[in-house]
């Protein structure tokens, strides 16, 4: 079973997300989406998390991932794919998604290629897609007509991929071709009614269940891999943003939490939202896979 939340921050996040491990350097990486805040984090022996350092894009910033083989991450940030220097330099790598719309989630397959989804300004049906960036640089929409695309994770075995839509409230999941890194017999895994709330972001353990952040739920829902609710881990934030496993032992569960869309009276008023949570739990994750370019496109996209 999993314990009680335990805040590790005392920041609070517009709107936190995108927590990933990255195994490079045993560092906690997260986002503030509507800040364009990147920040790196170290864990301590009792899991209190200590800012590293912090970066800042301008306009939004919704995930990011390691990169094999350097030392700076790959941004799904604004309207496209940036690479972040650790000297907090950007370089422009390519521009996707249509004016009206901006990158949200995103995470790297097994195979080190990075997909990122985008939502529309408006929220509007419809109007967000999920794009896949491979290790030459060519960028393509696997998903259109989607809503707000969330999280994104694997199965161990790496056969099925998941995917949030929070739209329509909805989970699913995918037969994933590692080798050609396509996607194929989608279906509706997971239905939240408006009452539970949303499905954001995602983790998928070393033993294939689904960790789920509800926004607007307030909780973390833990799913098998046939969609069956195993656990419910309530969190003091009701928007509750994405969740990932770090610490050397891969057993502690970090949660982001979001203000979006509040006043600063409102955010006085309720000091335990927009704060990252932790959990000690029977489980174990798996670091972040990283994105692992061509050598020779990388060189020359990036000198």
């Amino acid at each position: 079973m999993t314990g009680n939340p335990v805040p590790t921050s005392t920041q609070q996040f517009i709107l936190g997300e995108g927590l990933r491990w990255d195994g490079r350097r045993e560092e906690l990486l997260g986002v503030d989406i509507l800040a364009g805040q990147i920040y790196r984090g170290h864990i301590d022996h009792d899991g209190a998390v200590s800012l590293i350092r912090d970066y800042w894009v301008p306009g939004t910033v919704g995930a990011l991932a390691p990169i094999d083989a350097n030392d700076g991450w790959l941004l799904a940030a604004g309207r496209g794919f940036v690479l972040l220097r650790p000297d907090g330099l950007l370089c422009p790598l390519a521009q996707v998604a249509p004016a009206g719309t901006r990158m949200n989630d995103g995470a790297c397959d097994p195979q080190g290629r990075f997909w990122a989804g985008t939502l529309a300004d408006d929220f509007r049906p419809g109007g967000g897609a999920l794009y896949r960036y491979d290790q030459k640089g060519h960028t393509q929409v696997v998903l259109s007509d989607l809503t707000i695309s969330n999280g994104l994770g694997w199965s161990p075995d790496g056969s099925i991929m998941y995917l949030a839509d929070s739209g329509p409230r909805t989970v699913h999941a995918f037969r994933f071709n590692g080798d050609s890194g396509t996607i194929s017999n989608g279906r509706v895994l997971i239905t939240m009614t408006e009452e539970v709330g949303a499905p954001d972001g995602l983790t998928v353990d070393a033993g294939g269940d689904l960790w789920v952040a509800i926004y607007g739920g307030g909780r973390v829902h833990r799913y098998s891999p046939q969609g069956v609710l195993r656990e419910v881990l309530s969190v003091p934030g009701a928007q509750c943003t994405s969740c990932a496993f770090a610490g050397p032992e891969l057993n502690r569960l970090y949660v982001t939490t979001a203000t979006e869309g509040w006043s600063d009276e409102q955010r006085s008023a309720e000091p335990a939202a927009g704060l990252v949570y932790r959990f000690d739990t029977d489980a174990t994750g798996r670091p972040a896979d990283p994105f692992r370019p061509d050598p020779k496109w990388w060189t020359a996209a990036t000198s």
